[in-house]
């Protein structure tokens, strides 16, 4: 299993992409508040499209709850650039994946704290980032295919 944790997100589409994306994989959703957007948006309900009640969604009033409610499991933290490539990592079932706001993405303090668990998809110049919904997708799958994509068809 995998946990993907959404760090105050401001677009409520690449929010329900990803929510599909948690649908179709058995993923874990966590959403760290405050979020860019309300959960009754007409946009995120229809970017999930009819997947919502597939997917195991948390709320999280900040980044350090989630760390205080799992402190065990492994975190790794998306970024454009610093870190080891995603390919590199190992990611254990249970891992969570933190993905930062559409604008700024992670914090640098968050990033420098936890360096060594730090990854980033390799992409050209001058490329600011993917998508974040897209970014997300490629992880996921990532930490899946190291697991062997349990329960997966």
């Amino acid at each position: 299993m995998v946990h993907v944790v959404l760090v105050e997100p401001e677009i409520p589409q690449n929010t329900g992409n990803i929510a599909r994306t948690c649908a179709a994989t058995g993923s874990v959703l966590h959403l760290v508040h405050p979020l860019g957007f309300s959960v009754s948006n007409r946009y995120l309900k229809r970017a999930g499209l009819d997947y919502w009640h597939l997917v195991e969604v948390h709320h999280h009033p900040s980044f350090d709850e989630v760390c205080r409610r799992y402190p065990d499991r492994p975190f790794f933290f998306a970024t454009a650039r610093r870190g080891r490539r995603y390919t590199d990592a190992r990611y254990p079932d249970g891992s969570f994946l933190v993905f930062g706001k559409e604008t700024t993405g992670l914090p640098a303090e968050l990033l420098e704290a936890n360096a060594e668990q730090c990854v980033r998809l390799p992409q050209r110049e001058p490329a600011r980032s993917l998508n974040l919904s897209n970014a997300v997708a490629v992880l996921v799958y990532e930490a899946l295919r190291q697991q062997g994509f349990p329960g997966l068809r």
